[in-house]
């Protein structure tokens, strides 16, 4: 219950940052705020503070920050409507940024008690794989797997995880750079004692290095870079085919994992642990959050940045400003089946919680 009470608050403080970063920009470059919700549904709190109402609802998977003039141009000069392209662009950017930046001190906190960083280097070969002669050597580092960079000890893993029974590879071997392409390392099915495991052959991370302060900004900047890049993965995946509409998860989904994650770990492991793993989890979701938004589909903020940079080319074409009818029209839409995956997602999350 424990996890799953924190699982609720974190999707709330993702929200509550997403749409601050709405909320603050929106403030500072002279945009009337005309009301800042934490959640969706009925009111549970409410509160008029000056031209802003602040209010919670009930369901935490939602929020918003309503702008004079979103829509449609009112007549306010402080309008949302009324306001330069790029003071619009940076409004809505800011709540992903938030998210993003959320992820990031997350990360970094939770690097705080680390002694040190294994490095994604080669170290050392497992009996009876057949790979000696592959053409690696140990003591390389890798520095990339099929053209995709390894910045951390976990992104050659996940790429290799990834990548087929031959892969090109670079790595550095004694102060220079080595490219080994259609390099044969096939997966192979071995007995061992824990049962049957599926590997390549390659021990990693045989390399640390001390965990100063420098060392855990920048590790944490290539952990959220690479989990960028596992949403766009994932993306990738999705619209391959490679995954299906019953891998999806939304947020009945994700809190029921969180539950799972924080209890199975904190048998394992103990209560810091889980912890830990709760909160890495929490970071992940906070930098798929600021991907997904900037995604150019209409409804989400990355749709309205597609439609705000349509407009300023429409404008330097016809020298006529595009109706936001249009942009409505389209947004409504979407809206519509956007809550409509929603709810199919939450019924798929519900049924297999069941």
């Amino acid at each position: 219950m424990l996890y799953i009470i924190i699982a609720i608050l974190m999707f709330g403080v993702l929200i509550a940052v997403h749409e601050f970063g709405h909320f603050i920009t929106a403030k500072l470059l002279g945009v009337r705020v005309n009301e800042f919700s934490i959640g969706m549904g009925p009111k549970l709190w409410g509160r008029q503070k000056g031209e802003t109402a602040y209010s919670l609802r009930l369901l935490p998977i939602g929020g918003y920050c309503a702008l004079e003039g979103e829509e449609e141009d009112t007549g306010d000069p402080r309008a949302f409507q009324n306001k330069s392209a790029w003071r619009k662009a940076i409004i809505l950017l800011a709540g992903s940024f938030m998210n993003l930046l959320t992820g990031l001190v997350i990360i970094l906190l939770l690097s705080i008690p680390a002694v040190s960083y294994n490095l994604p280097v080669v170290g050392g070969f497992l009996e009876g794989y057949g790979v000696e002669d592959c053409g690696l050597q140990a003591g390389d580092r890798f520095l990339s797997v099929d053209g995709h960079g390894v910045w951390t000890y976990s992104d050659a893993k996940f790429l290799l995880d990834r990548a087929g029974d031959t892969v090109d590879l670079v790595v550095e071997r004694d102060g220079e750079r080595v490219v080994l392409e259609d390099l044969y390392l096939p997966f192979q099915q071995k007995e061992s004692e824990e049962g049957v495991t599926w590997k390549r052959g390659l021990l990693l991370g045989a390399e640390t290095i001390p965990a100063t302060l420098g060392t855990r900004v920048v590790m944490s900047l290539y952990e959220g870079a690479d989990m960028v890049r596992m949403v766009w993965f994932s993306l990738g995946d999705l619209v391959r085919g490679a995954v299906g509409f019953q891998d999806l998860s939304g947020p009945i989904g994700i809190v029921g994992t969180v539950g799972e994650l924080g209890t199975s770990t904190a048998s394992t492991a103990g209560t810091g642990a889980a912890l830990w793993s709760v909160f890495y989890l929490m970071a992940f979701i906070a930098v798929n959050l600021a991907v997904m938004n900037l995604l150019p589909i209409p409804a989400l903020d990355g749709g309205r940045i597609f439609f705000l940079i349509l407009g300023v080319m429409f404008r330097r074409i016809t020298r006529r400003e595009l109706d936001p009818k249009y942009e409505n029209a389209v947004n409504t839409v979407c809206f519509i089946g956007l809550l409509g995956l929603m709810a199919a997602v939450a019924v798929n999350d519900v049924i297999r919680l069941i």
